[in-house]
């Protein structure tokens, strides 16, 4: 049966950023924060990856939700996106199974800036320009960031400062992945030459959030007012 007492959930992946996200939720709401860990069967650091998970949320008191998915991807799909999905989809079945009412993720204004930049390259419109929102639902599921204008650089170092473990993903050194070709190459440049860029980057994408919802509130009304699908009128004579 779900959980009621336990209404918030944070993605938990063992890294840097879900570790400090993890630690500030159960600071925030001791005793109503229950932790969601996908082994994707990717990699064999995944097992590894299950242990320490364990280890700290036991430390932490926090309650652990460890499901197993096989996250291949399709022909033509990249491994990226088929991971993300079925990391949402099982992050998602998690949260209706425990009573969660919202599901946590540790993106921070880093991940922001990459995805925006990934959005230009592809020559998207604005939903793509407005990047990760902070707030979405999926399969019926609330799902926060609220990290997304925190400087990532600036929580690794707090971590460290605590001496707090963290788990290092091997594949993030892979610059097959055009994600981690950004964060390589292009961030830093990117950075040194345009320090306010995490903060300017975030503007234009909520900027782009915020003409993205105006355009779909107008075309809702066009469609109100036409009817769907459209009215048939007679011909004028």
């Amino acid at each position: 049966m779900p959980d009621a007492a336990l209404p918030w959930a944070v993605a938990y992946s063992g890294g840097a950023d879900s570790t400090a996200l993890l630690h500030a939720a159960q600071a925030l709401w001791p005793g109503r924060v229950q932790a969601f860990h996908v082994h994707h069967g990717l990699q064999a650091a995944a097992d590894g990856f299950v242990v320490h998970a364990e280890h700290t949320c036991a430390a932490l008191g926090v309650p652990l939700r460890v499901a197993r998915v096989q996250a291949g991807h399709a022909p033509g799909q990249s491994p990226e996106d088929a991971a993300r999905q079925a990391r949402y989809d099982t992050l998602a079945a998690l949260a209706r199974t425990h009573g969660a009412a919202w599901v946590l993720l540790g993106q921070h204004a880093q991940d922001q800036v990459e995805t925006v930049l990934l959005a230009l390259t592809r020559g998207a419109g604005l939903p793509g320009l407005a990047g990760m929102p902070e707030v979405m639902v999926r399969h019926g599921v609330r799902f926060g960031r609220p990290l997304l204008s925190v400087d990532g650089a600036a929580l690794r170092a707090a971590l460290q400062a605590r001496g707090l473990p963290c788990v290092t993903d091997p594949s993030n050194a892979d610059e097959r992945y055009t994600r981690n070709r950004l964060r390589a190459q292009v961030l830093p440049a990117l950075q040194a030459a345009f320090p306010g860029s995490l903060d300017t980057f975030a503007r234009s994408a909520r900027l782009a959030a915020q003409a993205q919802r105006l355009l779909d509130e107008v075309a809702a009304q066009d469609l109100l007012a036409v009817g769907e699908p459209p009215a048939l009128r007679p011909l004028q004579a």
